[in-house]
């Protein structure tokens, strides 16, 4: 059986217990403040950016791992005697990470199989799993890259910012629409097609966004299966676990977890966004 090693980036936002359990190897994604850059999870936990998000004058930009740093690790695993890697990343539609990915193979002899996974955070986790599962079943590293990018089809996430102060300071909403959102308490759904992020609807406060975003989920569980749920957000873990008591109670046979989204997410959307993503199988 070969030796295969798994890669993603920090968009998946995975777990230390799921990380040695999978055996997954991270590459950090970068945010650039005035002072300098900082890789996330390594040079920068969550409670930090957030601390300097707040101190800001000028909104951070955020960046992709450095071919270099992607090299060393596809020699460091060559080393390690891996047969070859599958490279899961941060959908292409939001980040140049899965390009330079491809890249990056093309400049060593190590085979890596590269995957745009058309989205972030908690879905990218459900893709690890289920091709670890596949290839532990004696599935061939093409199968399971044919399964995990039908996967990617399925796969769901939608977010409420909690205003859009963040949006309008990163460029992504103009100062009119920002001061008539917050003078009218209108939340917008900003949510993932065909591996980039939309804004999908404006509604007047924030019970009628999630419950427009509940009703998506609701539908998805009717029409398939969806077994579990990730309530997510941006320093936001309060609400997020309210709206997670909210969902046990409306579906108490489906697995609802808490997920905090890359800092990545929070330089566009802002603190206190809240959303849901899942899977429908």
């Amino acid at each position: 059986m070969k030796k295969i090693a798994w890669i993603t980036d920090t968009a998946a936002q995975l777990d230390e217990s799921f990380i040695q359990k999978y055996d997954v190897h991270i590459l950090p994604l970068g945010v650039v403040f005035p002072d300098g850059a900082y890789r996330e999870s390594i040079d920068l936990t969550q409670d930090a950016f957030y601390e300097k998000l707040q101190l800001a004058k000028a909104s951070p930009k955020t960046s992709q791992p450095p071919i270099g740093e992607m090299l060393s690790l596809y020699e460091k695993l060559q080393t390690e005697g891996y047969d070859c890697a599958i490279a899961l990343h941060l959908s292409s539609g939001l980040s140049g990470t899965f390009e330079s990915a491809q890249s990056a193979t093309k400049m060593t002899d190590f085979p890596v199989y590269t995957i745009d996974s058309k989205i972030g955070s908690f879905p990218m986790g459900k893709m690890i799993e289920m091709g670890h599962a596949l290839l532990a079943q004696g599935k061939d590293v093409k199968e399971v890259i044919a399964a995990i990018t039908e996967l990617t089809a399925r796969a769901k996430l939608s977010f409420i910012p909690a205003s859009l102060n963040q949006l309008h300071k990163s460029g992504r909403v103009s100062g009119t629409q920002t001061f008539l959102s917050n003078l009218l308490n209108i939340k917008v759904i900003i949510s993932f097609k065909n591996g980039k992020t939309v804004m999908t609807e404006k509604v007047r406060s924030i019970k009628r966004a999630k419950n427009n975003v509940t009703a998506l989920l609701r539908a998805d569980i009717v029409t398939g299966t969806v077994p579990e749920v990730a309530v997510i957000h941006c320093n936001n873990a309060s609400d997020a676990e309210l709206w997670k008591s909210e969902l046990l109670q409306a579906f108490p046979s489906i697995k609802i977890q808490v997920v905090p989204l890359s800092v990545c997410v929070g330089v566009h959307a802002g603190e206190g966004t809240i959303g849901l993503s899942w899977v429908t199988y």
